[in-house]
């Protein structure tokens, strides 16, 4: 997970989080009441529910269900986890599923395809189970995909905050972002999105700046399509008019598209379109190349899932036709969302119903001939959420979005470049740990040209086997193996045209040794997943421990240092209490490291409460909870070696 999450605004999380299930929901998923965990609302902590009088098995379920939707995955394992650990519980099936795609999300793809059999099991007439159960050597496929990409961050571009939804506008690419963080007074206290413009020239941004102030407003602005001649755009917004949020029964501002005309050097004539509605959402536009079919995604009345991709006629006189589901095998029970009609009538779209790596993942079908359904394959997709792709008229070149680690910021935009090579060879392998020979899964493996140019990247599996295609030439490459906390593993190899397929090779990966300096924190050096505690809480969280284990294992390996653990807690709460309450996570998390067996002179511990806050959440300042949770942490002080 990154270290910095602070606002999660995708598909989830920006736009159709309020696009939440189907409208054909059985009795036992409707009582659940899915749609009260969507974006606009804050994510409540254990004891709020509990004060709230809403029983164990409630609060686990609106846990798991809120950080599931705000695409919190790793956050949603662990209370999906206990809420299948309660006896004598009966839960909707859609749990088994959401948890299995939270698993996959953490790269724990073994215990993921165990959940995935469970619903297949509960529910075997659901799409998503048959499309499971059809395909199970699916992750072996998604990395050698059908086409070859080289991605990049677009660095010039990327904040610490969101930026996704790019579009191309006459010589600029526009793009949704929440780097303003203008944030309303009353609703919550998650940044509002506007549109940004990117200057292009010989495809490298050289200027950027607000998009328009007439179309950005108060409300969220997102995914814009424009006509050729630049004169027409339509873009997503909140239903928002009169300089006021308008609400559903349950209180949702929903989505709307909305089109406006570019007359005189402004924007102007804004109108929503009339297939929009107060009751549902209807969002991401995109045209076709003649401009005569508008793709989106609605959960409008009719969805097979919590989003769906529909097309509706652009009429001559500018008015629309009626809205058509594209249906099966593009819909699912899941997401589908986020539509891009390439030049060539193909249409790319973001999905979590669909098999894939985690998150929403990146797809292609042929509408000319709506039978196959293609994941688009690593490195485009990634154990996170990748979505909204668009591509150039021959589509070898564009841009998506993403919150795979390693970015700069929440969402990150990238550039993507379609390999021209017509001959590859395939590399099939093993990653291993040097010292105990135990194969090393989630571990990176990049390959390299002998000039040092990245040319393809994939993931071992659980198993730790690889395999990966380069470009068939008579060169040397370089193959590196990258695990956190292991120094890089490299092989060299020469490969020729006719070596098509290359099997039994081998990647050793050794523990890194690296010595901390005094003061530095461990969480940095060993690129730790903070250790975090639930609110009012010092109870060490099962999903910390893999990561106090791997603390363990350095101080084994580096007998001559000596650590301090600091332990820390938001600003909620008293302040005398917020210091004994870290004093306790102090020591709960030495008393796990002794019992390791490291010896109990070697660490310290001392609870700093909330005099130590790494962001502007003190006393009285309105913050969203995964704002707080930064601050409940631990870190691993270097204090003598």
């Amino acid at each position: 997970m990154k270290t910095i999450r602070k606002y999660r605004f995708l598909l989830v999380a920006v736009m159709l989080p309020m696009l939440c299930f189907s409208q054909e929901q059985n009795e036992a998923q409707t009582k659940d009441n899915f749609e009260d965990y969507a974006y606009m609302s804050k994510i409540d902590s254990f004891d709020e529910l509990l004060e709230n009088g809403d029983s164990v098995e409630t609060i686990y379920k609106k846990l798991g269900n809120s950080n599931f939707l705000n695409a919190n995955y790793d956050v949603a394992v662990f209370w999906y986890s206990k809420l299948f650990q309660l006896e004598d519980i009966k839960v909707a099936s859609d749990y088994f599923y959401r948890y299995a795609q939270s698993l996959k999300s953490t790269k724990n793809y073994k215990e993921s395809n165990i959940w995935m059999q469970k619903f297949k099991a509960a529910k075997n007439h659901d799409k998503r189970a048959n499309l499971y159960a059809n395909n199970q050597d699916y992750l072996k496929n998604i990395s050698i995909p059908s086409e070859q990409y080289t991605i990049k961050n677009l660095t010039k571009l990327n904040t610490k905050e969101s930026e996704f939804a790019p579009s191309y506008y006459l010589n600029n690419l526009v793009f949704s972002t929440s780097r303003d963080l203008e944030t309303p007074a009353k609703h919550n206290n998650l940044p509002y999105l506007n549109l940004y413009n990117a200057k292009l020239k010989n495809e490298e941004i050289e200027k950027l700046s607000k998009f328009s102030e007439v179309l950005n407003s108060t409300a969220n602005e997102s995914s814009t399509c424009f006509s050729k001649d630049g004169k027409t755009v339509y873009f997503t917004r909140n239903n928002y008019s009169k300089k006021a949020f308008k609400r559903d029964k349950s209180g949702i501002s929903r989505l709307k598209i909305y089109r406006a005309t570019f007359i005189n050097g402004e924007w102007t004539n804004i109108e929503d379109l009339p297939f929009n509605n107060t009751d549902y959402s209807v969002a991401h536009p995109t045209l076709n190349s003649s401009e005569t079919k508008l793709y989106f995604a609605s959960d409008m009345p009719g969805s097979l899932g919590a989003s769906d991709i529909y097309v509706v006629d652009v009429l001559a006189d500018g008015t629309f036709g009626i809205p058509i589901n594209l249906g099966t095998p593009i819909n699912t029970e899941g997401k589908e969302t986020f539509p891009f009609i390439g030049k060539s009538g193909t249409l790319y779209f973001a999905s979590d119903g669909h098999p894939g790596l985690g998150g929403l993942d990146l797809f292609s079908v042929d509408l000319n001939k709506k039978q196959t359904v293609t994941n688009l394959g690593s490195p485009l997709n990634s154990s996170e959420d990748d979505f909204s792709i668009i591509l150039d008229e021959k589509e070898e070149k564009g841009y998506f979005a993403s919150n795979r680690n390693g970015g700069i910021g929440n969402d990150d935009i990238y550039t993507l470049t379609k390999s021209t090579s017509d001959c590859f060879t395939f590399i099939e392998g093993i990653a291993i740990d040097k010292d105990s020979e135990k194969p090393l899964p989630n571990t990176t493996i990049n390959a390299y040209d002998f000039l040092g140019n990245k040319l393809a990247n994939t993931g071992t599996l659980s198993d730790g086997t690889y395999t990966i295609r380069i470009p068939c030439q008579e060169k040397q490459y370089k193959l590196s193996g990258v695990k956190d906390n292991y120094e890089d593993g490299a092989l060299f190899m020469l490969t020729s045209t006719e070596e098509k397929n290359i099997k039994n090779t081998r990647i050793e990966l050794e523990m890194s040794s690296k010595v901390a300096d005094v003061g530095s924190d461990l969480v940095k050096i060993l690129k730790l997943t903070p250790i975090y505690f639930d609110l009012n809480s010092s109870y060490l969280r099962k999903d910390a421990l893999p990561e106090l284990d791997k603390v363990v294992e350095y101080m084994q390996k580096r007998p001559e240092i000596i650590i301090e653990v600091g332990s820390h807690t938001d600003s909620r709460e008293e302040d005398k209490y917020n210091l004994w309450l870290s004093e306790r996570r102090a020591k709960s998390t030495i008393t796990y490291i002794i019992s390791k067996g490291i010896d109990n002179n070697r660490i310290s511990g001392k609870g700093y409460g909330e005099t130590q806050l790494i962001n502007n959440c003190k006393n009285g300042v309105p913050c969203s909870n995964k704002d707080h949770q930064l601050n409940r942490r631990s870190e691993f002080i270097v204090i003598e070696k």
